[in-house]
């Protein structure tokens, strides 16, 4: 029998994967309102993608897709916060703070889903967004969701979280990981 590794039903479903160059590339901001439509239908592509994402495995820690993810070099990407909270629709996003107090916990990507990295991030950002109407929007995001809202905007800017690793500190096979299934643990949450 034929052993199927975690990537490959990803690749099924239109998930670029690592390698591509897309994944490397910076992406095209939309001119807003101008390209209302387009990011629309783009938005609209990611939340299908996301859907049949879901139905193949679960995420307890939450999830993200960005553009690029999708073989798209636009600066469109959606996080889906664990539990029932609505999804965050990130255009033309960019961290405009970091806070300097940061931690490090195990990160997956669909581009690359057979592994899990050791990544530091920020425990608080600053992002702001462009809305459909071209409105600036500043938000700030602590904890989990700070870092998957970053996880996906390197996903925007070309970097995969791989680039933030400490050095000597390499992905592990998914085998190894003992978390899936659990939220990321935060000290005092």
């Amino acid at each position: 029998m034929i052993e199927v590794r975690p990537s490959q039903p990803m690749r099924d479903l239109g998930v670029v994967q690592q390698g591509a160059a897309i994944l490397a590339e910076p992406v095209r901001p939309f001119d807003l309102p101008a390209e209302r439509d387009e990011a629309e239908r783009i938005v609209d592509e990611l939340f299908a993608a996301m859907e049949r994402i879901g139905q193949v495995h679960p995420f307890a820690k939450g999830m993200g897709l960005a553009a690029p993810q999708i073989g798209i070099g636009r600066a469109a990407a959606i996080v889906q916060p664990p539990g029932d909270a609505a999804a965050i629709i990130l255009l033309n996003p960019k961290i405009t703070t970091r806070s300097d107090k940061m931690d490090e916990q195990y990160e997956g990507c669909l581009s690359f889903f057979d592994v899990r990295g050791l990544v530091p991030r920020p425990l608080k950002i600053t992002v702001e967004t462009t809305t459909l109407t071209g409105e600036t929007v500043t938000t700030v995001f602590e904890r989990g969701l700070a870092r998957l809202i970053h996880h996906e905007i390197d996903h925007l800017d070309g970097f995969l979280y791989t680039a933030h690793m400490r050095t000597g500190v390499e992905p592990i096979p998914l085998e190894e990981y003992r978390q899936t299934g659990r939220a990321w643990v935060y000290d005092g949450a």
